[in-house]
């Protein structure tokens, strides 16, 4: 896997510059431009911490890219992160409310 690319795709998803990349994730600005210039692969503390500032884990990042889960927004993460409390009732009606809206299309 190309973990600089990956990084790269991720930053640029959210509209990052290496500069807000380096203090989104808490590591100084040179170990960012490292990776890049050098093309460096970064040391696990430092993608572990890449990966907390991009809000996934280790393994969403290295998992397909293809995979919907690993393409969603940080507003459509926070969405599934709400409902996995659903109780069942509450689970039926936000299934009733997506069905209507496909019904609207």
């Amino acid at each position: 896997m190309d973990v600089l690319g990956r990084i790269t795709q991720l930053r640029e998803s959210r509209g990052w510059t290496q500069y807000r990349l380096s203090k989104e994730a808490g590591v100084s600005q040179n170990t960012i431009k490292n990776l890049y210039h050098r093309n460096n692969t970064p040391t696990i503390q430092t993608l572990e911490a890449i990966c907390k500032a991009f809000n996934i884990t280790l393994t969403e990042f290295f998992a397909d890219i293809d995979d919907p889960i690993t393409t969603l927004t940080d507003k459509q993460r926070a969405l599934v992160e709400e409902t996995k409390n659903f109780n069942e009732k509450q689970q039926k009606v936000l299934d009733a409310v997506i069905d209507l809206l496909k019904s609207t299309e």
